[in-house]
């Protein structure tokens, strides 16, 4: 008994030996496999930017209407056509609009013949008011009826003038040079303006000074100023990318489903004519740029050296700072005091080390060798069962 209860101490002994000896070894394995992700401090560009959407626009659009009624004649234009200033475009029927000025110099005939008569009784009331043979309400009576036959001439001529304008409202005149995008009427279709002038064409200016109008959200318009540069696309050009600037920046607001939104006005040069009014364009505004700045990566502000991760191989000599990178100097990790300037998120602006020194990043482990060796199946696999497999490799 004796015997045996030695043995089974001593098999229990070498098992505790055993396991003491296999965690040590994954010990040392585990801190030899610790890998330091390391980058140097370097010159680069930082900016930070806004996005939003918006509409592509001429710069000057101006609405053609008309100021008269009446039926649509001629058109001279279509979509696209090109147009100079003064140069007619469309014509309404004059029928009706020439009858009525017709009308009216018929009323002012009639007015400057009532006017003669009163200006000749009235002369002879005059004089015989003067050699006393009419009484003075009877000269004044003469008088009245001579002042107000010139009041209805004035009337009757303003009238006339008035029935003439309209005449001439019956033809539509280009205002601007430009393009025709928007033709909103057809050949003998009626046209009223009795509450509102009615339109019949949109014309562009220039479609060579394009701009768009972006509505940026409440949050990034306070970092929007004038001046700054711009890029965005669009979907008809996916592979191109335009250039401009921020020109305005509109301090009325737009809310939509309690989304509060700003208008910001970019210019967008079109010396080629690819893009188009009412295209969507997707734009980024570049808030802030600094070039040539001493930079590292974001995410080397954020580590830390922690002892239990990285084990008892590695010293650690830290510094009481706000901001600090670490560099790997052997086997010590040595923090060092940094100052901290603008970020895009990706890399940030730093003052305290110089160009070059290489600072740590992150830190990571190699993976695990598979116990069942390398042609062990890895769980990383995405592959389906059922594709084809490639050369060489089996079903």
């Amino acid at each position: 008994m004796k015997k045996k209860k030695k043995l089974i101490i001593g098999i229990v002994a070498a098992l505790i030996a055993v396991v003491a000896l296999v965690m040590m070894c994954n010990r040392k394995k585990a801190e030899g496999k610790i890998t330091f992700e390391q980058a140097p401090v370097e010159r680069t560009t930082i900016t930070t930017s806004v996005t939003a959407t918006g509409k592509v626009e001429a710069v000057t659009t101006v609405d053609v209407g008309t100021q008269v009624s009446g039926i649509v004649q001629k058109l001279y234009v279509d979509y696209n056509s090109h147009v100079t200033k003064g140069q007619v475009i469309a014509e309404l029927d004059r029928t009706t609009l020439e009858s009525e000025l017709a009308s009216q110099q018929a009323n002012l005939r009639s007015a400057q013949s009532d006017l003669d008569y009163q200006q000749k009784n009235y002369a002879r009331y005059k004089e015989l008011y003067q050699k006393q043979l009419v009484s003075a309400s009877e000269y004044d009576v003469a008088l009245q009826s001579y002042r107000k036959a010139q009041e209805q001439v004035n009337v009757a001529q303003q009238a006339v003038a008035k029935a003439r304008t309209n005449l001439g409202y019956a033809t539509i005149y280009s205002p601007i040079d430009g393009i025709v995008i928007s033709k909103e009427v057809e050949v003998g279709q009626t046209v009223a303006s009795s509450f509102s002038t009615p339109t019949l064409f949109t014309i562009a200016k220039d479609l060579r000074d394009m701009r768009v109008i972006a509505d940026v959200d409440e949050a990034d318009i306070g970092n929007v100023k004038e001046g700054q540069r711009v890029t965005f696309t669009v979907d008809a050009f996916p592979d191109d990318v335009f250039n401009g600037s921020v020109t305005q920046v509109r301090q009325n607001a737009t809310s939509t489903n309690n989304v509060v939104t700003y208008q910001v006005v970019i210019s967008a040069p079109n010396g080629d004519l690819k893009l188009m009014p009412g295209l969507t364009a997707n734009v980024t505004i570049y808030t802030l740029e600094r070039e040539n700045v001493k930079s590292v990566p974001s995410k080397a502000l954020r580590f830390t050296p922690e002892p239990a991760v990285i084990g008892k191989k590695y010293k650690i000599q830290d510094t009481n700072a706000p901001h600090k990178l670490w560099t790997l100097e052997g086997n010590t990790f040595v923090a060092h005091k940094v100052e901290v300037g603008i970020s895009d998120g990706v890399h940030t602006e730093i003052t305290g080390l110089d160009d070059g020194v290489k600072v740590v990043v992150d830190m990571a482990s190699d993976e695990q060798a598979s116990p069942f060796g390398e042609g062990a199946p890895s769980g990383n696999d995405d592959s389906s069962p059922f594709m084809p497999k490639g050369p060489g490799k089996k079903k």
